[in-house]
């Protein structure tokens, strides 16, 4: 009988801390708001919107279009959280953008590009530049803001895609590249891994542009000493390059691992110093 009560008493215990841990769970966590739009071929593309938290001290609306590296496919979920690449500089980004007064919208990649490759070589092609134009003109009708795109690393080349494809007011109104693709690797299994944005026409872009990199990053498709190149093809409104110091370090050979999000490359644990630089130079400024 003693062992039946003791039992019973663990059973009553374990109720009470199940009940005890779901109170104290914080509720479900929205990340943004969902939006789908159709986009080539009868594909859909998801994009989740994320208010600021306080209004911009100048008062202005402006929403940043953010455009993750690697494969692209975030997956975001109905609450408008990414469940792949979290670990991405802009994906870790966006609540410190939101907290700067702007308005975010991660882009996901389109229904027919969520394999293992993601948006592979579709990164390069005029319809992922049409179905971004997609994604602004939504998103510029929504919250009649100015638009800015964001891209880091494998994203710049959709952000200069984009912003070399359609011009204002259909085209964003600025642009921001971190951590640029510049060198391809031309020996890669894949023939789309040799792309970067130096393959697009970077002299038709005439809106305000800011170029970010670190100077510790060994990715060898982002090396820094290439940003001045890549301003110097643009005919930016404004332009600015920038090398970041700082920082915890990382690999220190030259190697693809240095292309992962949490080194120099991603900007690890220097992620509020560069959001805020964003912000200056968006809002008229130097970074």
């Amino acid at each position: 009988m003693r062992g039946l009560a003791f039992a019973a008493i663990l059973i009553s215990m374990g109720a009470w801390a199940m009940r005890a841990d779901a109170q104290s769970s914080p509720p479900d966590r929205r990340c943004g708001e969902i939006v789908t739009i159709d986009t080539h071929r009868n594909t859909k593309t998801r994009y989740a919107i994320a208010q600021p938290k306080t209004p911009s001290p100048t008062g202005e609306r402006v929403a940043l279009v953010l455009l993750a590296g690697g494969h692209g496919h975030v997956g975001l979920d109905d609450k408008g959280c990414a469940q792949a690449l979290r670990g991405n500089s802009l994906v870790r980004s966006i609540p410190l953008f939101n907290a700067l007064g702007f308005i975010t919208a991660l882009v996901d990649a389109p229904s027919d590009h969520q394999g293992d490759d993601g948006l592979g070589g579709f990164r390069g092609s005029s319809e992922h530049a049409q179905d971004l134009g997609h994604v602004l003109a939504d998103l510029r009708a929504r919250t009649k803001a100015q638009i800015w795109v964001v891209g880091t690393s494998r994203g710049a080349i959709s952000a200069v895609n984009v912003a070399s494809s359609l011009a204002r007011p259909t085209g964003p109104d600025g642009l921001v590249l971190t951590s640029a693709l510049m060198s391809g690797q031309n020996v890669a299994r894949k023939a789309w891994a040799a792309q970067s944005v130096f393959d697009h026409p970077l002299e038709t872009i005439r809106i305000p542009v800011l170029i970010v990199g670190h100077a510790a990053d060994t990715c060898i498709r982002s090396p820094a000493v290439l940003m001045d190149r890549v301003a110097a093809r643009t005919n930016g409104l404004r332009e600015q390059v920038v090398k970041v110091t700082g920082g915890p370090g990382g690999p220190p050979a030259t190697s693809v691992d240095a292309c992962e999000a949490r080194s120099p490359h991603g900007f690890i644990d220097q992620e509020s110093e560069v959001a805020t630089g964003i912000a200056r130079f968006i809002r008229g400024g130097k970074f």
